[in-house]
């Protein structure tokens, strides 16, 4: 029996998205299965997807080698795919990562300079002086330290991202297939995926990019090995003349001396709604979840009001400037490897393969993670090119 399509990846999040421009340009016979995303969140029975937003930290410095080179060689593509899709995703506002002064026990600060070092990234160090003269409108604890980094760094919108990957791979011939995968099976020579609307679809091979949904029961024939954490993001509405004055800000990554402190930050960013929010994200302690169904029960909410209250209190520390209480919570998630790194290969079968466990770090390095999982449906293997790591996936036994 001949298959329906050469390759099918399944997931239309940003490295399924990605994965799919990347096979579409280089082969004929592409497929990408998943949802639109809901109009109405909280009555949504179906899947999710974590790309439902418009900000997404992006910077180039790591002190991991191999998620160093994941993010540079994707944010290297920005601009390329920003032009052919003609879909604006990226804003270089710089990211600003601080922490307690270098010396003491923390080694953050002093982590990211060496790791600046050694990738050849130009920075600005910035002591507690120069914290608050270049950003005035942040309030750090004393005796902070903060490495800046200008250029190739900032935030991106994950939703627009995926729209230009999904319109490029569309242009290159792949066919989007708007339904939920429920099964996906090496059967008689073929991988074959079934779909909760009642289709069946062939492939030569089959590329699972779903994300925490990958921890559904029957999805696989082994599920993956992978831990799904719950997380709340509270946003603080902020005028377009507010906008305008904090045009300055950048992207934020703050690590505390209590680590239950450290958040990430966005600077004001216009929503589909048309107004402004500046979002900030840190949970205090973990939600993990079991199952697939609740996971998608957490998606239906708008968050905890114990991690609400906690990045309250730490935003107007921070952001002393904007006194109002926050605008609305929402709820998102994040897919932790055994290994610390996505994982990109094949299950038991040959045919089979998956891309995921991206550990919350990873929407900056979508393009590159997405194309590695091309690479290994069309050659079998992700080539040596200077990762140390080897993207091994895990499964339950």
């Amino acid at each position: 029996m001949a298959a329906d399509f050469r390759f099918i990846v399944v997931g239309r999040g940003m490295m399924g998205a990605a994965a799919a421009r990347h096979l579409a340009n280089q082969t004929d016979g592409i497929a990408v299965i998943g949802p639109d995303e809901p109009e109405d969140r909280a009555n949504h029975q179906g899947v999710f997807g974590s790309h439902y937003d418009e900000g997404r930290i992006t910077r180039t410095i790591d002190p991991d080698t191999d998620w160093a080179r994941l993010a540079n060689r994707s944010i290297s593509r920005y601009a390329d795919i920003e032009r052919d899709s003609g879909i604006q995703f990226y804003s270089a506002v710089g990211c600003l990562v601080t922490g307690p002064k270098r010396g003491g026990e923390i080694s953050y600060v002093d982590d990211v300079v060496g790791a600046a070092g050694r990738l050849g990234v130009q920075t600005e160090l910035l002591d507690d002086a120069g914290l608050k003269a270049k950003f005035p409108f942040f309030a750090f604890a004393s005796g902070s330290e903060g490495v800046f980094e200008p250029k190739g760094a900032g935030h991106i919108s994950p939703r627009r991202l995926v729209k230009a990957q999904s319109l490029l791979a569309e242009k290159a011939g792949a066919r989007v297939i708007k339904q939920t995968a429920l099964s996906i099976r090496d059967e008689g020579g073929l991988a074959i995926v079934r779909t909760a609307e009642g289709e069946t679809f062939s492939a030569e091979k089959i590329l699972l990019a779903t994300g925490g949904f990958s921890i559904a029961e029957n999805l696989l024939q082994r599920p993956v090995e992978m831990k799904v954490y719950g997380r709340t993001v509270t946003f603080f509405e902020v005028s377009e003349a507010e906008a305008e004055a904090l045009s300055g800000m950048p992207s934020l990554i703050s690590v505390a001396p209590e680590d239950v402190d450290s958040i990430y930050m966005l600077p004001p960013i216009r929503y589909p709604d048309g107004r402004y929010y500046i979002k900030i994200g840190g949970d205090p302690d973990d939600l993990q979840f079991e199952s697939e169904a609740e996971l998608r029960a957490w998606f239906r909410t708008p968050g905890r009001d114990k991690a609400r209250d906690h990045l309250v209190r730490i935003f107007h520390e921070l952001v002393p400037g904007v006194k109002r209480p926050p605008s609305f919570t929402n709820s998102c998630a994040v897919s932790y490897s055994p290994t610390g790194y996505p994982m990109i290969g094949y299950t038991s079968s040959s045919r089979v393969a998956v891309v995921m466990g991206c550990n919350g770090t990873s929407a900056k390095s979508s393009d590159e993670i997405g194309r590695l999982g091309a690479e290994l449906l069309l050659a079998g293997r992700i080539k040596d090119e200077g990762y140390a790591t080897d993207f091994s996936a895990h499964f339950r036994n």
